[in-house]
């Protein structure tokens, strides 16, 4: 199914409005490989009426729409639509004979994704013990669960302030993310990985980090993919600051770019969630005034 592939593989910049005008499932899946592109207001549309019509894609959908408040700063509003999402999860059954789908688009995978979404909306509060609970409660089945389940443990140990052991999940996610094919889920797992190693702060890890998340920029802007170009970019420019005031202004540019185009494709509430942040610079909303946030470890859930 080419919307499967667009979702959870090689071709995340690919054109699914279409998909918009099928069934729960290709619905969902549009809305999901949308909200990748930054096209956040169809993406709400589309998910607010699979949330109302219930069962598995009303989870995922609470899921989905949740991650994309998460991605502009709304962790009070995605904590509340990951609670719907976890108390609508399925209890057995899925798409195929065994209840067991590859993408994890199932029973299973859906309470994975609450459980995950609760567990990032605590960091975002700055609840890490909640977040480790609600990270260990979760036995991940499939890639995609394997992925995330690997994205927040590196993101609860860089909120913890153990950046070094950020590491190694985030080296797990990049390799799961890759052996699985899947290009939307490897950029944001180097994303992970980059703005680990360059917290980590070693020469030889701000080095590495920084070539990688040249490379996340790279990638990201060419397919599109503005949920991600505006964190890679803010990392970047904040690891490089010591670089000529062209090359930061050049990389900032970049960011802030990216994040109007996000803002201007957003949702009344996406757009009001991110100004009011305490996560998502000002900078890039504003210009002229200072970041009201430690880009490096608020802004990465998903």
């Amino acid at each position: 199914m080419e919307l499967r592939r667009a979702a959870f593989g090689d071709r995340p910049d690919a054109e699914v409005w279409g998909g918009l005008l099928g069934g729960p499932e290709e619905r969902w899946l549009a809305a999901v490989v949308l909200g990748g592109q930054g096209h956040y207001a169809a993406a709400a549309t589309a998910l607010g009426e699979l949330i109302g019509a219930g069962g598995l894609f009303g989870s995922l959908a609470a899921s989905t729409l949740a991650s994309h408040r998460r991605q502009l700063g709304g962790h009070a509003a995605a904590r509340r639509l990951d609670a719907v999402a976890l108390a609508r999860a399925p209890r057995g059954g899925g798409v195929d004979a065994d209840g067991v789908d590859a993408d994890g688009v199932d029973a299973a995978g859906a309470r994975t994704d609450a459980l995950l979404g609760l567990a990032a909306d605590a960091l975002g509060a700055g609840r890490l013990a909640e977040a480790r609970r609600l990270h260990a409660r979760v036995e991940p089945v499939g890639w995609r669960a394997r992925v995330r389940h690997a994205w927040v443990a590196a993101e609860v140990e860089l909120a913890a302030g153990h950046a070094e052991r950020a590491v190694a999940p985030a080296e797990t996610a990049a390799s799961l993310a890759r052996e699985a094919g899947a290009l939307r889920h490897t950029l944001k797992s180097d994303l992970v990985l980059g703005t680990a190693l360059v917290v980590v702060g070693t020469p030889e890890s701000v080095d590495r980090g920084t070539r990688m998340l040249h490379c996340d920029l790279t990638h990201t802007d060419r397919m599109g993919l503005l949920s991600l170009s505006w964190p890679a970019a803010l990392v970047l420019a904040n690891a490089q600051a010591d670089r000529t005031s062209a090359d930061n202004w050049n990389v900032r540019k970049s960011a802030k770019s990216a994040l109007s185009c996000v803002l201007r494709r957003a949702d009344p509430i996406s757009r009001r969630l991110a100004a009011h942040s305490p996560w998502v610079p000002t900078s890039l909303l504003r210009s002229g005034e200072p970041p009201n946030a430690d880009a490096e470890t608020k802004f990465l859930t998903d």
